[in-house]
């Protein structure tokens, strides 16, 4: 029987993502019916659904519903199962998720108990539930809920929802010449938006209102099933379910086995509410045949929420805003391109007349070398080490600052759109396990002993993480290090830098993408260990612990190359200064090695990790469940239409939060932002990345995940403090690479301080220092010293230190501290004006755009308006009352004329 179950989930499955979307028209509801999937009278709609494991002793069933009465009993069971129940995850936007850390094993009658006083709750607050067991699914049982008009209204009363009114009122684009170049520009764009009526301007706008149900004569509820829509009838009844009994605690002990709304079907309604349609989402959002145009963001709002739909909108702002920093970038690498013939370094490299010869790299086995073997290595150093890369980074920086403000104001624009300008967040409940936390403390001491050890654990384990990145990352030096010296050895040495550097890179790619699962794990643990007091309160713990960890990881070995490699002096002798303990940079610098590593890093983790992880796994996912159904294609299709929409959206994935897709963002935009003076290309990359990122998304929630619970949001929360951290420290992380890592600095320091004719003639000659070959080290010395066909006496290598025949040999020279002295200051200088650059573009574009702040102040001044004169209508009332009432008060009229007070 197990057997056969198995068999069936993996029938449903592999078949319902492509016919999801077909079969949205074949539900249960009856033809005529505007509300979908109903309850077995045919008329009240399903707004959530629970599912449960179907019992299989009778006996235990009746037991159980013999107590389930007594409300003394069921008072001291919830008691007792609240003092013994194990800390429970923090509830995310769907409690499914948020349940899925430490399930029990509840004996049956207990899990009954647990299930009948839950819907008894939910009852008892005007919830109309309907169970069915005799389902198509072997197993599963589920309960269909349906939220009636008085508690919709009652909620929403209460959640403080804005509905539209019945009053609209013109909205202005601000002058008529703005409103004319908008009208225009939206002409022009016009191929590129969707072909949904949410896009189109609107030139009116209904006055939204907190719902009262003592001014329901405010709102239009001519049409009650379409006055709340399905994602708001949704939202209400999870957020009943979450007060009445914590939904996350009976998911967490298998009391139920998934909560979720439902999808909306293709023939809901008509008007505004077929907008709402998975279809129409698919053809006009998460088809990549579109992926040139606009989202829907107004369409994806009404469907998966307010949360959603700006996760979505700041997704497609970030993508816009790559499009001008990707043309500048490639303008940057044509620039070093069209210049690498010119660049006078890199010839004097590459010529032939120039008999310099080079120490050795290694130690026995390597020999001397010429300096134009490293001819390739400069050219190609010079497309990404040139001048332009400079302008380049103070263009990001600034980029950086105006996306961060375009974000702002795109923001403040979809807060009016969607009736969120006076939106404040509810009061955040407290996390059932810090309640379980309090209750054991109260009811038993814990050995003091135990907090000790819990507290060092939490405060060791970060520290741990980081280091074991740090020896990760040594252990690649290590390996380039004994690869490098290996490769000499052989019989074909060349190439032998590209080797190391490429297999070196895969390697750090490779530690990363494993690493990342692994600290994400590791940062969900330590925050469970903190057990912090409300939902907001984990929920950004998490996200901060998991950026660090993740951020360290992926930036680690990318820090080392810019900063540290060749430059640990320190712990080298002068006469060590070119062996194999050395892990040294070619001679063109380190700024090529950099653009490899962060190359391989960003195109490894957004092809492996995001398109392989989230294309090509869940298709060989179901190619096995295919090949272990016993069902032909075509009867997997047909049994597939048989099945209800709550059944359909059973066999979907549930939804996992947004938290996976910010992180890869932000992770993508600290590439984008912070090594962009060593990679111009990575807004390219980054901006082709995105492209296909929205439509995959876009295709997961639509067709892959289960709908999740419409959760409010003005803002997209601490991620824009992670964004705006960055962009801040990627001023100074480029001021550093500018200066130390390229050889932007040196080249000006030798062309205006050292050069005979202010030219670059004679630099390559200037970065270079002698060494007197009788100095090795016993054992050090080349194996083959004649390998270049003569005896040599002297050889160079890149440094700023005295010769062997100066008073103080192989000591730094003062060419050294002149140029340091000139990294630091233009660090300094660089880091100043960008920033104060970057501030006055936040100063100088208002975070609210004026005509927003117009229509908001108008808004105010209407609704005053509406107020005043409804009062003036009850006023007038009252007034023809009192004068057609039938007592009269008493008065004393006069003798002329009788007076009607």
């Amino acid at each position: 029987k197990q057997s056969m179950k198995s068999v069936h989930i993996y029938i449903i499955t592999s078949c319902l993502s492509s016919q999801l979307l077909g079969s949205l028209s074949s539900d249960e509801a009856a033809p005529g019916q505007k509300q979908g999937p109903t309850f077995k009278d045919g008329r009240r709609r399903v707004d959530y659904v629970l599912t449960y494991h179907i019992q299989k002793p009778q006996s235990v069933r009746r037991n159980t519903s013999r107590f389930s009465g007594s409300r003394v009993l069921r008072s001291l069971r919830q008691t007792l199962s609240l003092s013994k129940s194990p800390a429970m995850p923090p509830p995310k936007i769907d409690p499914e998720i948020a349940a899925q850390e430490h399930r029990l094993d509840y004996h049956e009658d207990d899990k009954r108990f647990r299930q009948n006083e839950f819907e008894d709750n939910l009852r008892e607050m005007g919830l109309e539930l309907e169970k069915d067991e005799g389902n198509k699914i072997p197993g599963i049982g589920f309960v269909k809920i349906h939220a009636p008009w008085n508690v919709l209204c009652r909620e929403a009363e209460f959640m403080k929802l804005k509905m539209p009114t019945r009053k609209v009122y013109e909205v202005k684009q601000g002058s008529n010449l703005v409103e004319k170049i908008n009208l225009f520009i939206h002409k022009v764009t016009e191929p590129l938006h969707p072909k949904v009526e949410s896009n189109k301007p609107q030139n009116v706008k209904p006055l939204s209102y907190p719902f009262s149900r003592e001014k329901q004569h405010l709102f239009d509820l001519s049409d009650r099933e379409s006055f709340f829509d399905s994602k708001t009838r949704a939202s209400i009844v999870s957020t009943r379910s979450a007060s009445v009994m914590r939904i996350t605690s009976l998911l967490g002990n298998g009391v139920y086995t998934a909560a979720y709304p439902l999808h909306d079907i293709a023939w809901e309604g008509f008007d505004n509410i077929s907008l709402l349609s998975p279809q129409l989402l698919y053809e006009e959002w998460a088809s990549y045949s579109v992926f040139y145009k606009y989202q829907p963001i107004g369409l994806i709002r009404k469907y998966f929420g307010d949360k959603i739909g700006l996760y979505f909108a700041w997704l497609g702002i970030y993508t816009q805003m790559l499009i001008p920093a990707a043309i500048v970038g490639v303008i940057v690498f044509l620039y070093g391109c069209a210049t690498v013939d010119d660049n006078i370094p890199s010839m004097e490299i590459c010529d032939p007349r120039n008999n310099i010869t080079m120490c050795p790299m290694c130690d026995r086995a390597c020999s001397y070398w010429k300096l134009r073997e490293a001819c390739g290595t400069a050219r190609a150093s010079h497309l990404f080490d040139n001048p332009a890369t400079v302008f380049f980074s103070i263009f990001m920086a600034l980029w950086a600052a105006m996306f961060m403000e375009h974000w702002k104001r795109r923001q403040m624009r979809l807060n009016y759109i969607w009736d969120l300008t006076g939106f404040e967040e509810e009061e955040d409940h407290r996390r059932a396990e810090y309640e379980l936390r309090v209750m054991k403390k109260t009811l038993k001491k814990q050995h003091k002993s135990t907090q000790v050890c819990l507290s060092l654990l939490r405060r060791l384990l970060t520290p741990l993480q980081v280091s074991v990145t740090f020896a990760i990352v040594f252990g690649v030096i290590l390996y380039r290090i004994s690869i490098r010296a290996a490769l000499h050895m052989s019989s074909n040495p060349s190439n032998i830098r590209a080797t190391v550097k490429g297999t070196a890179a895969v390697i750090n790619l490779i530690v990363i993408i494993i690493m990342d699962e692994v600290y994400g794990a590791l940062a969900r643990w330590l925050t469970l260990l903190e057990i912090p007091k409300t939902d907001k309160s984990f929920e950004e713990r998490l996200i901060f612990k998991t950026f660090v960890l993740k951020f360290v990881n992926a930036f680690t070995p990318i820090v080392y190359l810019a900063f540290f490699r060749g430059r640990l002096d320190l712990f080298y002798f002068p006469d060590d200064l070119f062996t194999t303990k050395r892990d040294t940079c070619a001679h063109a610098g380190c700024l090529m090695e950099l653009c490899i590593q962060l190359c391989i890093t960003m195109l490894g983790k957004q092809l492996i990790q995001n398109n392989l992880f989230e294309i090509i796994i869940p298709k060989i996912k179901k190619l096995i469940r295919r090949r272990k159904s016993d069902m032909d294609s075509q009867q997997q299709e047909d049994y597939n239409l048989t099945l209800q929409r709550y059944e359909k959206d059973h066999f979907l994935g549930p939804f996992e939060g947004l938290s996976p897709e910010y992180m890869e963002m932000i992770i993508q935009f600290g590439m984008v932002t912070l090594f962009v003076a060593s990679f111009p290309l990575a807004p390219l990359f980054a901006l082709l990345n995105n492209i296909i990122e929205i439509r995959l998304d876009a295709k997961k929630f639509v067709t892959e995940l289960r709908r999740p619970i419409a959760a409010r949001a003005k803002d997209i929360g601490i991620w824009y403090n992670l964004l705006r951290g960055l962009s801040k420290v990627a001023v100074i992380v480029n001021a550093f690479v500018i200066s130390f890592t390229s050889d932007f600095i040196p080249r000006l320091v030798y062309q205006y301080m050292y050069s005979s004719d202010g030219s670059m003639h004679g630099f390559v000659n200037h970065t270079l220092s002698y060494f007197n070959v009788t100095e090795f080290q016993p054992g050090t010395a080349p194996l083959q010293p004649l390998h270049l066909g003569y005896e040599v006496e002297l050889c160079r290598y890149k440094d700023y230190r005295e010769p062997p025949w100066s008073n103080t040999p192989y000591d730094l020279s003062k060419e050294f501290w002149a140029i340091l002295a000139c990294r630091l200051a233009f660090v300094i200088v660089f880091q100043n004006v960008v920033m104060l650059m970057s501030d006055f573009v936040d100063w100088l574009i208002p975070d609210i755009p004026k005509d927003i702040s117009m229509q908001i102040h108008k808004e105010k001044i209407l609704m005053v308006e509406l107020f005043m004169k409804e009062e003036k209508g009850k006023k007038r009332l009252r007034e023809n009352h009192s004068n057609q009432s039938p007592v009269q008060p008493r008065c004393r009229p006069s003798s002329q004329e009788t007076s009607n007070c």
